[in-house]
C-alpha cells in the first residue's frame, strides 16, 4: 500500500510540473522582472496551508521571509521545510514570520506538509509547520517575483528567498539551484544584521556574527586621522575603516 501511495505523490507531482512548464512555454509570458532591494514587495492574495493569505499585509509590521519552491515533495526543499519549522522558536524571537509560496495546488500542500510533520530530522523529533505554504499552481507569485527564468520553461528556478522589512521593502534575496540545499544559518545571520544596521547608522563587516563589533560609515569625531587615542568604544583598522565595539 506505502508502495502504491508513493507512485500516486510521484505521478501527481510529475503531472504538475508538465502543467506548469505548459503555463510558462510562450516567450512572453515568461518574461518578468525581478524586483529588486529597495522596492516594496509585490502583493498577493492566495490560499494556503493556514487559511487565505494577504501578503504581505497579513504579517503586519515584523520582518517577512517568502521563500519559495518549485515543487512539492522535492528531497532538497523537503529538508528545507523542516529546518525553518524547527527554527519557528528563534524566528519568533527576531520578530520574523516566514511564509513559504510552492507552484504546486494546495491539495498537495497539506499532503506535503502532513508528511513532514511525520519525520524526525536529525534526531530532534517531529515537529509541527505553523506557517503557511502557499498556492502557486498558476505561478502568479512566481512571476510577480520575477522567478520563472525567460529561457526556461520549467519552474527549476523558483528557489528565491526574499527578506522584507517591517515597512514591506525587500532588504535582501538569494537564489539557490535545485540540488543545493539553502543555509537557514546564512539566513537568520542575515536578518540580525539587516536587524542591526536598521537600528543605528551602522555597518557589518565580513563574516559578522550578532554580537560582533561593527564599522560605522564615518569617522567617530573631527580630525581623527593620526590621532593616537581613539574615541571610547571605537578602534581603526585604518582611516577609511573605524569599527564600533559592541561589548
Amino acid at each position: 500500500m506505502k508502495k502504491i501511495n508513493a507512485i500516486v505523490v510521484l505521478a501527481l507531482t510529475a503531472t504538475q510540473l508538465w502543467s506548469q512548464e505548459a503555463k510558462t512555454n510562450s516567450p512572453a509570458e515568461r518574461n518578468f522582472r525581478l524586483p529588486l532591494i529597495g522596492e516594496t514587495a509585490p502583493s498577493f492574495t492566495a490560499e494556503s496551508t493556514n487559511g487565505t493569505i494577504n501578503f504581505p499585509e497579513d504579517f503586519g509590521k515584523s520582518w517577512k521571509i517568502l521563500f519559495s519552491h518549485p515543487q512539492d515533495f522535492t528531497p532538497v526543499c523537503s529538508t528545507e521545510i523542516l529546518e525553518l519549522a524547527y527554527l519557528q522558536d528563534e524566528l519568533d524571537k527576531l520578530g520574523v514570520k516566514v511564509a513559504i509560496v510552492s507552484t504546486d495546488p494546495l491539495s498537495m500542500h497539506l499532503q506535503w506538509k502532513k508528511a513532514l510533520e511525520s519525520l524526525d530530522m536529525n534526531n530532534r523529533g517531529t515537529v509541527k509547520i505553523k506557517f503557511p505554504i502557499i498556492d502557486d499552481e498558476n505561478v502568479s507569485i512566481s512571476k510577480q517575483y520575477g522567478m520563472i527564468h525567460p529561457e526556461s520553461n520549467s519552474t527549476r528556478s523558483v528557489r528565491g528567498v526574499f527578506i522584507i522589512d517591517p515597512k514591506n521593502v525587500i532588504e535582501a534575496m538569494y537564489f539557490y539551484p535545485g540540488n543545493i540545499g539553502r543555509s537557514t544559518t546564512e539566513l537568520i545571520r542575515m536578518v540580525e544584521a539587516l536587524e542591526t544596521t536598521s537600528k543605528s547608522n551602522v555597518l557589518t563587516p565580513v563574516n559578522w556574527q550578532a554580537g560582533n563589533d561593527v564599522l560605522v560609515p564615518f569617522a567617530p569625531g573631527k580630525d581623527l586621522h593620526g590621532v593616537d587615542s581613539p574615541p571610547e568604544g571605537y578602534y581603526a583598522l585604518a582611516w577609511y575603516m573605524w569599527y564600533k565595539k559592541e561589548n
